[in-house]
């Protein structure tokens, strides 16, 4: 998601109009703050595997039609097919299967709250594994802001045992990191693979889609009980969740930045408390929401976004 540019390999792609990427944000963020409770509902009458396999299987049938579609040019390098099952594994796979089978254990509120963790962990991972960035103090001292958040959302004070919820909490966390490490690493090895975001955001899906494919013995082969609901909500969690929410995501990387476009994350959590509470009945304490405000403080800190500008001056 965060290739910013285009090489001669491949004809340079336009990118859509500025008050079309912001849609675009705002969509992706609406979709992937409903990813919970689609999840949440799919669980309910199948595996956590199946669901992962389900929705990267759905999300690369939608995004190759799309490349087919609009004949998009796909790169011959191996060493970036390489790059691209990197990504597929640890932007797809591994928190997929994490995520689907933490929500067996917590509300599809909570687990949108801790998704919003993902700044924070790129941050770590561009910082200290990839060191493809170099940290101001602030920004350090905002990464663990972001921690003494997650913290309070898990809120240690009330007695710590590892039955499920602990577990599942941090089997998130797990995937936020995997998240984050897929960030940096795209900056660090694939920001320059001569592909549209279209194009790029098909590859990796379509690995992963590979892989779950070869894991389907192992994975899936269990029986479902399937409704309506369970099927609408892994055809949305698919096709839209795993497939064009992504192609928008990557389309505001490229045209506002990581950074920037990181902020995402303002919007997911909100959208899926709101969706667990009204939709589910989940209930909020009041430490869940006030975990995610410090996580917010410290995402601002760790993208050192509360440093005041100086003002250009007037002419």
């Amino acid at each position: 998601m965060t290739s910013t540019s285009t090489t001669s390999a491949a004809p340079a792609t336009r990118l859509p109009s500025p008050g079309w990427i912001t849609v675009q944000f705002v969509l992706a963020g609406i979709v992937w703050g409903s990813s919970f409770l689609f999840m949440k509902v799919a669980l309910t009458g199948i595996s956590p595997a199946q669901v992962a396999w389900t929705r990267i299987l759905l999300g690369t049938v939608t995004l190759g039609a799309l490349v087919l579609l609009r004949r998009e040019h796909l790169t011959r390098s191996l060493r970036v097919w390489g790059h691209l099952l990197v990504l597929g594994l640890t932007f797809c796979v591994i928190p997929f299967l994490l995520f689907s089978w933490a929500q067996q254990h917590v509300s599809s509120g909570v687990a949108s709250i801790f998704n919003a963790t993902t700044p924070i962990m790129t941050a770590i991972m561009a910082w200290l594994v990839f060191r493809v960035e170099r940290l101001k103090a602030l920004q350090v001292v905002g990464i663990g802001v972001g921690i003494l958040g997650v913290i309070v959302i898990i809120a240690p004070w009330q007695g710590i045992s590892l039955d499920g919820s602990l577990v599942a909490e941090l089997a998130i966390l797990g995937a936020t990191a995997s998240y984050g490490f897929s960030f940096a690493y795209m900056r660090r090895f694939a920001s320059n693979t001569g592909m549209s975001a279209l194009a790029f955001t098909f590859g990796y899906i379509a690995m992963a889609g590979l892989v779950m494919a070869l894991l389907t013995p192992f994975l899936v082969l269990t029986p479902v009980q399937l409704d309506v609901p369970i099927v609408v909500s892994l055809a949305l969690l698919g096709c839209l969740g795993t497939g064009i929410a992504y192609v928008w995501n990557q389309n505001t990387v490229r045209a506002w930045g990581p950074t920037r476009a990181s902020t995402v994350t303002y919007i997911t959590p909100v959208v899926g408390v709101i969706l667990g509470v009204l939709i589910l009945g989940e209930t909020v304490t009041w430490n869940e929401p006030i975990g995610a405000l410090v996580v917010f403080l410290g995402i601002l800190l760790a993208q050192d976004r509360l440093r005041r500008r100086p003002r250009s001056p007037q002419t």
